[in-house]
């Protein structure tokens, strides 16, 4: 049995991916430092999958601790999860975001290394491509100047693992994700941030809850239907299954080249106002919401061509819009109870 660590494993794709590589028969250990989940996912991991993964608090920043449990753990595949990640916060904090999302990502690569530790999934983003050019967005988007610190982190990372394939004979692939939304069908994972919420999702069902006061749509002068920006929106549990795919793919040698990279999203765009419509359908809860300016960071319209991920990793995404809007409020009924 392959043993995989999964880094930021207690976060939301990350205990997403955690249950679906245990329905697949890996052994999982997580690291996570806990400083945007609760410790209590992993119990219901557990209550999912019937299996505890082994877990381990650990802050990827710290170097000494980073290799203490390589030192004292064996590791077939790694899933590099655990970064910051918010585009928005990136742009008042990217000293915290190069510090953590870059210093984590090599004493990885420098344990994987040392230690003759292949296969290595990377947790990109769309924001590599920056504004695109041309939509729906390719494999072979052109990698333009990125929108945010966030971002950046992004495209720096995936050149550290890049080179580090081609240096090292590391085999590794980024999939690059559009915009995760929706919860587990079991309602015992799901989305939670700790503090005000970074992304479009969670906001919108704590306003709908009545948690937060109203939503703001940031921007609605961009040159698109409805004026509000576009985005990807893809089913969390369909995302996690692509790391199981691209993780197999390594394991098996079924890789082309050392290091390759995915889009992986639904393939479809939608408005923010489209989605807040699509929320009050599928919650039957009108949504309080003011337009406001622009975020700095944000780009017009990011929606993914998927083809080559489909063809390749033999996966494609199943849930709708829709489901995973409904899973999201379930979840956030939960969270009321």
């Amino acid at each position: 049995m392959k043993r995989i660590l999964v880094t930021g494993g207690l976060g939301f794709i990350g205990s997403h991916t955690v249950v679906e590589l245990q329905n697949e028969g890996f052994d999982v250990v997580i690291i996570d430092d806990l400083s945007n989940t609760r410790i209590n996912v992993l119990d219901n991991i557990t209550e999912i999958t019937g299996i505890k993964p082994d877990f381990h608090q650990i802050d990827l920043k710290i170097k000494k601790e980073v290799k203490h449990f390589f030192d004292t753990n064996t590791i077939d595949g790694i899933i590099h999860f655990a970064a910051y990640k918010a585009v928005g916060e990136s742009v008042g904090k990217p000293l915290d975001y190069y510090e953590n999302n870059i210093g984590s990502l090599i004493y990885l690569l420098q344990e994987m290394r040392n230690r003759n530790i292949d296969n290595f999934i990377f947790s990109s983003s769309c924001t590599v491509y920056g504004q695109a050019d041309e939509l729906p967005i390719t494999e072979n988007a052109p990698i333009k100047k990125a929108e945010s610190p966030y971002g950046n982190t992004k495209q720096i990372g995936e050149e550290i693992i890049q080179e580090s394939c081609k240096a090292y004979g590391l085999n590794a692939i980024a999939l690059r994700y559009f915009n995760p939304i929706g919860a587990h069908e079991s309602v015992k994972i799901g989305e939670l941030p700790l503090g005000v919420p970074q992304n479009l999702i969670p906001f919108v069902t704590q306003t709908a809850a009545g948690i937060r006061k109203e939503l703001s749509v940031f921007g609605n002068d961009y040159p698109t239907k409805d004026g509000t920006a576009v985005r990807d929106y893809i089913h969390v549990v369909d995302l996690a299954k692509a790391h199981i795919a691209a993780l197999k793919r390594l394991i098996n040698k079924k890789n082309k080249i050392n290091f390759e990279f995915f889009n992986v999203g639904s393939g479809t765009g939608s408005t923010v106002l489209e989605v807040i419509k699509a929320f009050e359908k599928a919650s039957g809860k009108p949504l309080k919401y003011k337009i406001v300016g622009r975020r700095e960071g944000d780009v017009t319209a990011a929606y993914a061509d998927t083809t080559i991920a489909n063809k390749e990793l033999g996966w494609k995404t199943k849930k709708t819009l829709d489901e995973a809007l409904e899973a999201a409020w379930k979840w956030q009924l939960k969270q009321e109870k």
